[in-house]
């Protein structure tokens, strides 16, 4: 049966946790006020308002405080590759895998597998999660704070130092980045045995073939329910979370480079990023640029430009 959510005002909470006090679990979600269980029902309030009930009787249980707030939806992603989607996929237990930092000249590409199982993605939608590229880094901060508490996950940091060393070998970033996941997904796997996910979410960043292409050579190459598609983190939640915590592994990276520095770093790959490069040239030396960049990016030769080298 689904779960059932009905949205209360914070004095109505504050009743049922004294109704429900005998019924108290000892566990209570990140944000949560209480977790109870009775007669096979499983009742969640959140400080937001928001109450949860799952299981046996879940229905006639809700109905006693308030009416259903509505089914959550999620839009819809976008073009897959190789294999269809599964209709249901939204609402299964899966592996999501996203990277972050590739476009970025300063600081280090980092990919994360998160796995997220279907009874989980109420708590994750109460959390805030979806794709961090509509949040803040101080939301993404604080929501991946909540995640790391109990979220099985992998996380991969690739430092500029060998991510310049694999792409001056000829590695190209899309084989760089196919690897990556590879080895996160793998990873998790591990981790979570024998219990196995029932998709892998892979956002699409190369066609089906090209990314198992890139693969080969691999020891060990996880093609098992693996799908692919763009826009994943509106897909299944599992990606979202992955984004938000490579995200936050991203940040916190990339202010230690800026500490290292001795002055803020700027994200991405624009005009203002050839102007701190050129500063950083200046007083570290061109040598530098090896542990804060990505060297093949066009920034290097403006920067060096700027910097009359």
């Amino acid at each position: 049966m689904a779960n059932i959510v009905i949205q209360i005002r914070q004095s109505d909470i504050e009743k049922m946790k004294s109704h429900y006090e005998p019924f108290f679990t000892a566990k209570t979600p990140p944000g949560g006020v209480f977790s109870a269980k009775k007669n096979g029902c499983t009742i969640t309030a959140y400080r937001s308002g928001k109450v949860m009930f799952q299981g046996t009787g879940n229905e006639a249980e809700a109905k006693k405080w308030g009416k259903p707030a509505g089914k959550a939806t999620s839009s819809k992603g976008g073009k897959s590759s190789g294999l269809p989607l599964p209709a249901d996929i939204s609402t299964l237990s899966v592996i999501g895998s996203d990277e972050v930092g590739k476009g970025d000249y300063f600081g280090p590409m980092t990919v994360v597998a998160a796995y997220v199982k279907k009874d989980q993605i109420p708590l994750l939608q109460e959390l805030g999660v979806k794709d961090s590229k509509d949040l803040t880094d101080p939301q993404i901060v604080k929501i991946a704070k909540d995640l790391l508490t109990f979220l099985p996950y992998s996380l991969l940091k690739l430092p500029n130092e060998k991510y310049n060393r694999l792409q001056s070998s000829g590695m190209t970033q899309g084989k760089i980045t196919a690897i990556l996941h590879n080895q996160a997904l793998n990873h998790l796997l591990g981790k979570i045995a024998p219990e196995k996910p029932e998709a892998i979410l892979v956002d699409q960043f190369a066609e089906a073939t090209v990314y198992f292409r890139h693969l080969q050579g691999q020891q060990v190459i996880c093609r098992e329910n693996v799908f692919f598609s763009t826009k994943a983190e509106s897909i299944h939640l599992s990606v979202a979370a992955a984004s938000i915590l490579a995200r936050y592994a991203f940040l916190k990276a990339f202010d230690d480079l800026s500490t290292k520095a001795g002055f803020t770093l700027p994200k991405g790959a624009g005009a203002k990023v050839d102007q701190v490069a050129a500063r950083l040239i200046k007083e570290k030396g061109v040598t530098a640029l090896n542990e804060f960049t990505k060297l093949h990016f066009a920034n290097t030769g403006k920067a060096k430009r700027i910097a009359g080298i």
